[in-house]
């Protein structure tokens, strides 16, 4: 398959020249099919705030192009004997998008808000790692016992409950950017939708706010590295439908897409050096709701899952370049050595439908041959994508077991809430990592993890994942890592599909941009040739 890049992150040189481009200017225009809701970094989960919160913040550490912690914010620190311990040394003069003074203080600040409840922080215990965060946050302890501390304005200490090896990939993560205390006292709620008020300290500073139509960002003439940055503007133009951005791509109207249609892909691969598959550390899945029956016995749940024809979605339906998932944590996650993927199982379950085996299953549970079995709400969010996996998944289950499904789709700010209240019995989600471990997407499925609308939760994950994240010897926290995936998969908890690739294009007049596996996207190092 042409042009399937290597994991973490793709730098590129390819093809498509924009018209009207001029490289004097260092003006581009990339396409995103959705906006956020909220661009808050202490706030969002949303992968969709990802363009423009990874190019406008930066926290104390950062990815470089092959997945390795580099500095970003924090010029260097310290890590004591014991390991509990982290003192970070920022760079001298950090300033602010405005102009204004960026010292330790900002990230104590931010730190502590994402542990306030009532921020309402999406991602608040990614922070629980920080020694009587997760105290605070259950109003168990005050604020200064929490374990950050700006020393002075250029020294923060943070001390961790427990020695936790993946700490500074973790702390690559947008959770742990700062923000700016007086403009968020501003509007609390709103500050992250108003270009006024969003003063940030990445490469690029936010422009306008265009709701609907585009984000657009400048460059920050106040970063550190600023002599570096050579684009001077970036647009974000929000397209929704898959097939207008391409048009507009191959018009040469837009200078680079986040997605195409699937059914296109065949043909791009063979006739765009524009086009590129870059792997993801992402897994699409299904929530089943399994608080009601029939979905509460795990036979059904199972039978759902061998029913599935992973493969034929794939390669028929979809024709991506996405690769079948039995489990949750996709490949590509390089632990001890080893691909916690291939080191992992596939829970009985197999490229192709396993039609005896699910009719079975389906059988013992009493309902053979479909027989009684009631309709499955099928819900999805809106996307061209997801629509075709949906409809396939549902026919697949119609012929192989005789059971119907009631499909509909929303709007993701409609969708989300549902989702969050239960209302389904098969939703559509997946999972992109936040950092490059296998604990982001083990974290998910917390019993009472703010991120876990599934109705499923087991005391003895919950136990397993405290194990791994307590593990000082990696070989330790990798097996208690698998037996905390074990119990999730046995269970089938989720109706697992494929772990995602991008399909993406670009011009070849945009070069040194790079989209990390995790899906980000960034032009710190771009410009046009």
């Amino acid at each position: 398959m042409r042009r399937i890049l290597c994991f973490f992150v793709f730098s590129a040189l390819l093809a498509i020249p924009a018209s009207g481009v001029s490289a004097a200017s260092q003006e581009i225009m990339y396409v995103v099919n959705n906006e956020a809701d909220l661009y808050d970094p202490g706030v969002t989960n949303e992968t969709f705030a990802m363009p423009v919160v990874g190019n406008a913040f930066e926290g104390l550490v950062k990815l470089d192009e092959i997945g390795n912690v580099v500095p970003a914010a924090a010029g260097s620190w310290d890590i004591s004997a014991d390991g509990l311990v982290y003192t970070f040394h920022l760079r001298k003069n950090l300033k602010w998008s405005d102009g204004k003074p960026l010292t330790a203080l900002d990230f104590e600040y931010a730190w502590k808000r994402v542990l306030t409840p009532k921020t309402g922080a999406k991602y608040a215990d990614l922070l629980f790692y920080i020694k009587n965060g997760k105290a605070f946050f259950d109003g168990e302890t005050t604020e200064k016992e929490v374990g950050v501390s700006a020393v002075d304005d250029h020294t923060l200490r943070m001390e961790l409950g427990e020695v936790t090896p993946y700490m500074l990939q973790l702390m690559t993560f947008w959770v742990y950017c700062p923000v700016r205390k007086d403009m968020v006292e501003k509007d609390p709620e709103g500050w992250s939708r108003k270009p006024e008020l969003y003063i940030s300290n990445g490469p690029f500073k936010v422009a306008e706010m265009n709701i609907g139509k585009s984000m657009v960002l400048v460059k920050n003439e106040h970063y550190w590295n600023a002599g570096k940055v050579k684009l001077n503007k970036v647009t974000f133009r929000v397209i929704p439908e898959l097939s207008t951005a391409l048009a507009a791509m191959e018009a040469g109207d837009v200078d680079g897409i986040e997605d195409v249609p699937p059914a296109e892909i065949p043909r791009l691969m063979v006739e765009s050096k524009a086009f590129s598959v870059i792997p993801s550390l992402g897994s699409r899945y299904a929530f089943l709701n399994s608080r009601k029956p029939p979905l509460n016995d795990v036979r059904v749940r199972q039978a759902l899952a061998k029913a599935i024809d992973r493969m034929e979605i794939i390669d028929h339906v979809l024709q991506s370049s996405d690769v079948p998932g039995m489990a949750l944590v996709p490949p590509g996650l390089g632990i001890g050595g080893a691909d916690f993927r291939e080191a992992g199982g596939n829970y009985g379950l197999t490229e192709n439908a396993q039609v005896d085996e699910a009719k079975k299953l389906l059988a013992d549970a009493g309902y053979p041959d479909g027989k009684g079995f009631p309709v499955l709400d099928f819900k999805y969010y809106s996307h061209p994508v997801i629509k075709k996996l949906v409809e396939a998944t549902a026919q697949m289950w119609k012929k192989n077991l005789n059971i119907d499904s009631k499909i509909s789709n929303m709007e993701w700010k409609v969708y989300y809430p549902e989702v969050q209240k239960l209302n389904y019995d098969v939703a559509m989600m997946g999972w992109g990592a936040d950092y490059p471990h296998p604990m982001t997407f083990l974290d998910v499925f917390l019993k009472d993890g703010a991120n876990n609308h599934s109705s499923w939760g087991s005391v003895e994950y919950d136990k397993f994942v405290a194990l791994a994240k307590q593990a000082v010897e990696v070989k330790k926290a990798l097996e208690y890592m698998h037996k905390a995936e074990d119990v999730l998969m046995n269970d089938m908890a989720i109706l697992t599909f494929h772990y995602r690739a991008y399909n993406m294009m670009m011009s070849e007049r945009v070069k040194e941009w790079r989209r990390s596996s995790m899906g980000a996207i960034y032009f710190e190092n771009a410009y046009i040739e």
